[in-house]
């Protein structure tokens, strides 16, 4: 692992998605989450304030990154529940099938480099009647826009940590075998917008 990738890139990471308009965004999502939860690329532990600790049983944070991991402890120790990290990518969910009440994935589907294979490793563990909740920055609407998120996501991708600008989040959840129950989109206020369309809502196993 570079310095670049220890050091410098956690500390962009969580200044960016610790920006005013997204913790607005996990506001809107994170505070759903109930029993036994399971949160994907847990990052810094931005979403740890979000929770409504009386409905939460555990978390399990999934976090490949040590650096993320670090910046994360002092959010980990203060938080009101039990948080257990696991170690390992989106791709490699290492727990029973049906033993997560809620899966929680905000501002991390674009940065796995499988997202099929993590959907379908979320929809396993979910028990019946789970459900995913989901936010997430991906592909705009307008052509003008797309065309730019493609033409600058090469360059993005290398230097945000693996993140795409344009990937079609609806259609990954539904290809991975998802119904969406709800579902809202907009472009975040005060953001770059080849980086600003956002998709949120919740969704269930088909």
């Amino acid at each position: 692992m570079s310095l670049y990738e220890r050091w410098i890139l956690p500390a962009l990471i969580d200044k960016g998605c610790g920006a005013p308009p997204i913790l607005k965004q996990r506001e809107k999502v994170v505070p759903r989450a109930t029993g036994r939860v399971l949160e994907i690329g847990m990052g810094s532990g931005l979403n740890l304030a979000f929770y409504k600790s009386e409905q939460i049983e555990f978390v399990w944070g999934l976090e490949p990154s040590q650096g993320m991991r670090r910046r994360a402890q002092a959010r980990v120790e203060a938080a009101p529940f039990e948080i257990k990290w696991l170690d390992l990518p989106g791709e490699e969910v290492p727990l029973e099938d049906g033993s997560v009440d809620t899966v929680v994935l905000t501002f991390t589907l674009c940065t796995i480099p499988d997202p099929a294979r993590a959907l379908f490793q979320m929809r396993r563990v979910l028990a019946p009647g789970g459900r995913l909740l989901f936010c997430e920055h991906g592909a705009a609407p307008e052509a003008s826009i797309k065309k730019w998120q493609d033409r600058v996501n090469p360059i993005w991708k290398r230097l945000a940590g693996g993140c795409h600008l344009n990937r079609r989040i609806p259609h990954e959840i539904q290809q991975a075998g998802f119904k969406i129950e709800t579902l809202e989109e907009m472009f975040l206020p005060n953001t770059p917008r080849i980086a600003a369309y956002n998709y949120w809502g919740s969704a269930v196993s088909n």
